[in-house]
């Protein structure tokens, strides 16, 4: 590296002695035209190799940002050695929904395999594990009308509606035992629906306490911000409408042909 005091001097640089293979000495102003101008104060470096970063600020779906700059830049010739990296949060949020994605399917399998083992009943655990899409209806709905993209922060709201929907399902399945074995119930279409609307105050509360803390979240969705928070509460507020509604209506249905109350073992916790 030349002394600061020779750094400014175009002449002084060009007089930087090259050696060739050869042993030839030429100064560096025989091969190169020097001369100064405007240009990058700073030249980045990463592994050995020169970096330029082209940053952008990006107004609504940083996903598709991504995807409309990766099908341009696949017509674009490079020279020999040098190729392009899109990063930054689309990259980033990608790759956090990868791993939540995997986690999340760890954790149902755990929970599930948990399941069996209290309840040691196969169709129970069908039966709770068929009512999870009915949370995934309203929150896809919920985006769609919403306009927004499926984000990081949608796929946590999906995670928690989940969450209680399996709850509110384990809730109502116990409750239907308890109807028939500790209170000599017949299991039939009117201990179904017996079950079910006892169990419609809890579950309307515990869906609705949950809608009117995220409402001003939803409401700012498109705030910025909220990029996190908004999408989350939009997919958990149509979640638990979807949810709710299916669970009190279409989950008594299935129980009523699937289930077996007589040799059921659902736990008095749930």
């Amino acid at each position: 590296m030349l002394p600061p005091k020779l750094r400014a001097d175009p002449a002084a640089i060009g007089n930087v002695p090259l050696v060739s293979p050869s042993g030839l000495v030429v100064p560096l102003a025989a091969l190169a035209r020097i001369r100064e101008r405007s240009g990058q104060s700073v030249i980045l470096h990463r592994g050995a190799q020169r970096v330029q970063m082209v940053t952008a600020n990006v107004t609504g779906s940083a996903g598709r940002f991504v995807a409309l700059a990766r099908h341009r830049l696949a017509s674009v010739t490079l020279a020999s050695g040098d190729y392009l990296r899109v990063g930054g949060t689309a990259t980033a949020s990608s790759q956090a929904r990868l791993e939540l994605l995997l986690d999340f399917g760890l954790a149902l399998a755990a929970i599930l395999a948990l399941l069996f083992i209290a309840l040691r009943d196969a169709r129970t655990v069908g039966l709770l594990t068929a009512n999870l899409p009915f949370a995934l209806v309203g929150g896809i709905a919920a985006i769609w009308v919403a306009r927004l993209p499926v984000s990081l922060g949608a796929a946590v709201g999906f995670v928690t509606v989940f969450g209680i929907t399996l709850r509110n399902a384990i809730m109502l399945l116990s409750h239907y035992r308890t109807l028939v074995l500790e209170e000599g119930h017949p299991w039939n279409r009117q201990t179904a629906e017996l079950g079910a609307m006892h169990r419609l105050a809890p579950i309307l509360m515990t869906a609705s306490v949950t809608a009117l803390g995220l409402l001003p979240l939803a409401v700012r969705a498109h705030v910025a911000g909220q990029e996190i928070e908004g999408p989350m509460a939009i997919v958990i507020l149509g979640g638990l409408f979807s949810s709710t509604a299916l669970t009190l209506l279409v989950l008594p249905t299935l129980s009523l042909r699937f289930a077996r109350f007589d040799t059921a073992d659902i736990g008095e916790g749930a």
